[in-house]
């Protein structure tokens, strides 16, 4: 058996294909969030099924090869990049003999190691309880029972039912603790449009270099790194461009593919900074194999959230390893509808601040007449 490293977990990768395509970019990402989390990569098993099995979601012979593999790798923890149902990731931990993690589970760790705002911290828990509460049976067979016998006699409340109502209260007092932090943005936002202050956000896939490009167009120095989910805590700052009207740009958590339906719900206060702007800047990898899908899933969160609607330039970001032409596309209407620029080296900025000074350019003020 392989030693072990001195911190983080020796991680067994599962992906099942269904036949959706692009198997490969499939297990890089998964690759990608598996170190993210800190893990290190020992063995990657991929499958092939029509659908998910019910009981063990990859089918009873390829858990044996999995539990096989897995001891053979000195691999302590099994990670599916798929969502699994409470069950299967019961039956799973039994039949491998170790800690089994789903995509969801896996994408939530990321997020609770990269909180670093007391507001992210509070929007990751709320995510992790919500996910927990669904799949508390999970290896508690004992909590079922009804405590009894001498001594353990009581009111009859079930351990699980008491957990279950532990972790009602403690999500209450998150709800409520990011209701307030919430009140206290509405009233920045208010301010702002008060103001007459443009809003625009970046969005984008994650490691798209969202946070890179609002350092160079802001002169910023938010963390940027080449790695998933490096920015979860939304910062802003003030663009002053000539001829244009004040501008606050927002760096937003970057999404992904699946992105748990609970961490959406959770952070919804913060990316509500992408429903009430002005602007979108759309940032895509135009150097990733698989940005189409890239795409399809922002898109997709931003309809969740209810931001399809925002208007939205579209920034092809990395141009310089796609060997594209910084520069500008334009509508049917004239209007910039997309840039290519390299946020890394600068190359093309000058025309995304251009693009955001044409948007929203600054009224002209008449002189008053004697």
């Amino acid at each position: 058996m392989l030693d072990r490293p001195t911190g983080g977990d020796r991680a067994l990768l599962v992906e099942v294909d269904f036949g959706e395509g692009d198997l490969a970019e499939r297990l890089d990402e998964l690759r990608a969030l598996a170190l993210s989390a800190g893990a290190t990569v020992t063995e990657v098993i991929t499958a092939r099924r029509a659908k998910p099995d019910p009981a063990l979601f990859a089918g009873s012979g390829k858990v044996a090869e999995i539990a096989a593999r897995r001891i053979e790798s000195g691999a302590d923890i099994v990670i599916f990049d798929h969502s699994l149902s409470g069950a299967q990731q019961r039956n799973l931990e039994k039949a491998l003999d170790c800690r089994v993690v789903d995509r969801v589970s896996l994408i939530l760790d990321i997020f609770a190691q990269r909180a670093q705002s007391a507001e992210g911290k509070l929007q990751v828990e709320l995510a992790q309880l919500a996910h927990l509460s669904t799949r508390l049976v999970r290896g508690w067979t004992h909590l079922e029972r009804q405590k009894g016998g001498i001594g353990l006699r009581g009111p009859g409340e079930t351990q699980l039912e008491s957990d279950r109502r532990l972790i009602g209260t403690r999500v209450k007092l998150l709800k409520d603790r990011l209701q307030h932090v919430g009140r206290q943005r509405e009233t920045q936002r208010r301010a702002r449009r008060r103001a007459a202050v443009r809003n625009v956000a970046l969005v984008g896939y994650t490691n798209a270099g969202k946070s890179t490009l609002f350092n160079r167009l802001t002169g910023a120095e938010s963390f940027a790194a080449d790695q998933l989910f490096a920015t979860l805590d939304t910062t802003l700052r003030r663009l002053e461009l000539p001829g244009a009207e004040t501008i606050v740009v927002s760096d937003t958590v970057g999404f992904i593919k699946d992105l748990p339906h609970d961490l959406v719900a959770a952070f919804r206060g913060t990316l509500k900074e992408a429903v009430d702007a002005d602007l979108l800047l759309h940032v895509i990898d135009a150097s990733h194999p698989d940005r189409e899908r890239q795409i399809a899933a922002v898109d997709a969160v931003l309809a969740e959230i209810g931001a399809d609607d925002v208007p939205r330039i579209m920034v092809l970001n990395k141009c310089d390893i796609a060997q594209h032409l910084p520069g500008v596309e334009r509508d049917e209407y004239g209007k910039i509808a997309s840039v290519r620029l390299s946020a890394l080296t600068g190359a093309g900025v000058p025309e995304m601040r251009a693009a955001l000074a044409e948007r929203f350019p600054r009224p002209l003020v008449r002189a008053a007449t004697a």
